[in-house]
């Protein structure tokens, strides 16, 4: 029997299963090694001190991650992405919009007990103390750029505006990870299990914008 386009949209692709499961896997294996204090974590430090070089450059770039900056960018799109579902007579039009609101409140909701849990240390270069992994900028980053680019994808025209929205997003991402890093805000894991964590949360929304997007528009493409 053929497949229709709206039950096609809301079928599960195993490919998006193992974008859930691999980052997932990902994550537990990074925070099992933090926790215990393992082979990666040495190989983390020793990477981190490489990296490390504190400027006003990185310190800019880190501020990417700050909830100041990023959670506006993520409401502005989640406004017009609910102005432009609305006019478009869209079937459960507030669900990708409650759903990208609802993970930027994960975030913290994730991030604090996560960071009480694994209680590691900061690098050298910031004041003694824990709670560092994982990284709560780096996840501040990833779900508000991400989300906001999600958002607004179906409702671009033409495939440079898309391939310019997906460009940006990654470059504030990656901007802010490596600003974390190089600043010696963060060692390089707890930017990477940020990354886990959230690409387990971005693909959640992107399933959410394709189950209302409506026929004839783009569908946003896999994370």
């Amino acid at each position: 029997m053929p497949i229709s386009a709206n039950q096609e949209r809301t079928t599960l692709p195993g490919s998006v299963a193992l974008l859930l499961a691999l980052p997932a896997l990902l994550f537990a294996l990074i925070t099992w090694q933090v926790v215990a204090d393992g082979p990666l974590v040495r190989l983390d430090e020793r990477l981190s001190r490489v990296l490390v070089n504190p400027d006003r450059c990185s310190e800019l770039l880190a501020d990417l991650g700050n909830v100041p900056v990023a959670v506006p960018v993520l409401a502005v799109a989640l406004g017009y992405a609910a102005v432009r579902h609305r006019r478009a007579g869209v079937d459960r039009w507030w669900l990708p919009v409650a759903a990208g609101a609802l993970l930027m409140a994960l975030v913290p909701a994730l991030v604090v007990p996560l960071k009480e849990l694994t209680d590691r240390p900061g690098t050298p270069v910031v004041p003694p103390g824990t709670g560092y992994y994982p990284s709560g900028h780096t996840a501040t980053a990833v779900v508000a750029y991400g989300c906001a680019t999600l958002l607004l994808l179906p409702w671009l025209r033409t495939a440079l505006a898309r391939r310019t929205l997906v460009t940006l997003c990654v470059a504030l991402i990656l901007g802010a990870s490596y600003g974390l890093v190089r600043r010696g805000y963060h060692w390089p894991l707890d930017v990477v299990g940020s990354w886990c964590l959230c690409s387990v949360l971005l693909t959640s929304l992107w399933l959410s914008v394709r189950a209302v997007t409506p026929p004839g528009r783009s569908q946003p493409p896999g994370p």
